[in-house]
């Protein structure tokens, strides 16, 4: 084992962090909500099949759960007061949270926020020519956020989103842009990578940094300057140098991942553990430990929801499409290619698995000296300064005519070499195109679940044939990213389920828990 070296004493931001994992929670004793134990089960089973539909973020799943009811309850002219009781018991029932959890005072202070946001939405369409489309959007996306905060605050992990901001906004520089774009991408970019925030969450925090003392006495004067933060907001989200900040961020974010871990494990222990390199470097081994075997279910579990995902879809498109052609083209269904257009894409999903890898003892070592860094060092050198700039250096024409040519080639060997198997195998247009389509998402969604088992990686080596991989590789993810971006907006399965399956199945689980409810009364009157 590996011992952290002797310190002279925390920086003045460690000891702040640590501080605020120091706080105890105090426990209450008020009224809390409690469901039936039967809807609660029959509607988590829902819950999880609507969740297969979507490649969401696990850390977003609640947000996107709440914005999805919000949306199908305002929808009715629905008011806080109407809203905010059945929407926290939604969310038990689907078993986000545990029975008897959450405070009855929570349904009051629901109500409170969706009626502020409602107002803002009424002021600002009011004062403004503006898409009511774009307005309802922007409050969902608030709207939900908060409530999520609200229901779970969690101050150790925003004291570590500080934290880890101050450490990393030393190591960028945009040399001819300001310093105060360069703290809020760098912010952005750490929302990003440790909270996992979706646009969303980006958007609610850029809107907290505009309007700090947001309440209902000052919806007015944020209702009025409304369409401006919006611009201002989707500068920063579209910011161009955005993703090369995201890469450095997340090539760092590991460290800070363990370091709260390990926090979170020895709350109010820290210090004592600080004193004995030894038992702290444990700890840290430890929490590699740990997050090594939970991003290997993660992974798993990304496979197999993206797998649902795709025979979903891909049934779907392949009896929509491809099978209405063989009909119209050949009097019947190929069911050759039918068959292999449905099974091949989970099928390479699956083998693909096999070759995705998690970190090791090494890799542990690393994060170590890094904590060790971060924790004693005012201004740690985790990497070197990255320094870049919005307007890019001339380059020569030559190379990059030549590399834009190149770049263009590899779609072209890409996909000519599937091309080429296909027509091998007898595949008319239409079931090539089909099976393009969806080999580019399987591409796509394999790179992203490689990605995840990466998350805890500091440094990744890349092998002999990467290169290679990647020519042929890339174009491919590429296209596949784009595709589902696309079907994730339109998927017509989720669309079925949010608007012709999830109002009435949630109306009947509602009316059981109350006939429930009422018969447990009668029962009661019997003893």
């Amino acid at each position: 084992m590996e011992s952290t070296p002797q310190q002279a004493s925390l920086t003045h931001l460690s000891l702040a962090l640590i501080h605020a994992f120091s706080q105890k929670s105090i426990e209450s004793d008020e009224e809390k909500i409690t469901v039936n134990r039967l809807v609660s089960e029959i509607a988590s089973w829902y819950e999880k099949l609507r969740n297969s539909m979507e490649l969401s973020d696990d850390s977003v799943i609640l947000r996107n759960a709440i914005e999805r009811i919000l949306k199908r309850r305002l929808l009715l002219g629905g008011t806080g007061e109407k809203i905010a009781e059945p929407l926290l018991r939604e969310l038990i029932w689907a078993r986000y949270f545990p029975d008897n959890s959450l405070p009855e005072r929570l349904i009051n202070e629901v109500a409170g926020t969706i009626d502020i946001f409602l107002d803002l939405k009424h002021k600002t369409l009011e004062k403004h020519h503006i898409s009511e489309i774009m307005v309802n959007d922007w409050i969902l996306n608030l709207l939900s956020s908060q409530i999520s905060l609200t229901l779970v605050p969690n101050k150790e992990r925003q004291a570590m989103n500080n934290f880890m901001y101050h450490i990393l906004s030393q190591g960028v520089e945009i040399e001819d842009d300001t310093e105060e774009t360069k703290n809020v991408q760098v912010f952005l970019a750490v929302r990003r990578s440790f909270a996992k925030d979706d646009r969303a969450f980006l958007r609610y925090y850029l809107f907290l940094q505009l309007f700090p003392e947001f309440d209902r006495s000052h919806v007015g004067e944020v209702a009025a300057a409304f369409p401006k933060a919006i611009a201002e907001i989707t500068r920063q989200l579209e910011y161009p140098l955005k993703e090369k900040i995201l890469i450095r961020v997340k090539r760092l974010t590991p460290i800070f991942t363990i370091l709260f871990d390990v926090l979170e494990k020895y709350h109010g222990k820290i210090t004592p553990l600080l004193s004995q390199p030894d038992s702290f470097a444990k700890a840290v081994f430890e929490a590699c430990d740990v997050r090594y075997t939970e991003i290997k279910a993660r992974v798993q579990r990304t496979i197999v929801r993206s797998i649902i995902f795709l025979i979903l879809t891909k049934v779907a498109f392949a009896f929509a499409i491809e099978g209405t052609y063989d009909v119209y083209m050949y009097g019947s269904i190929q069911m050759k290619e039918l068959i292999i257009n449905i099974i091949a894409p989970p099928l390479l999903m699956i083998i693909a698995s096999f070759f995705i890898k998690t970190p090791g003892t090494e890799n542990s070592r690393k994060i170590l000296q890094k904590i060790t860094q971060v924790l004693f060092e005012e201004k740690p050198r985790l990497l070197p300064v990255l320094r870049i700039r919005l307007k890019r250096q001339s380059k020569n024409p030559l190379m990059t005519t030549i590399f834009a040519v190149l770049w263009l080639a590899t779609f072209g060997l890409s996909f000519g070499l599937i091309l080429w198997g296909l027509d091998k195998l007898n595949f008319n247009p239409v079931s090539q195109i089909v099976f393009i389509f969806f080999i580019t998402i399987v591409s796509f969604l394999a790179y992203r679940i490689m990605i995840i088992a990466r998350s805890y990686t500091i440094e990744v080596t890349q092998g002999v044939l990467t290169p290679i991989v990647d020519l042929l590789f890339i174009p491919v993810v590429k296209i596949g990213m784009r595709l589902t971006d696309g079907i994730s907006q339109i998927n017509p399965f989720v669309l079925l389920f949010d608007f012709l399956i999830e109002a009435p199945f949630k109306t009947i689980f509602g009316f059981f828990e109350q006939l429930f409810s009422y018969l447990h009364t009668k029962r009661e009157e019997l003893e």
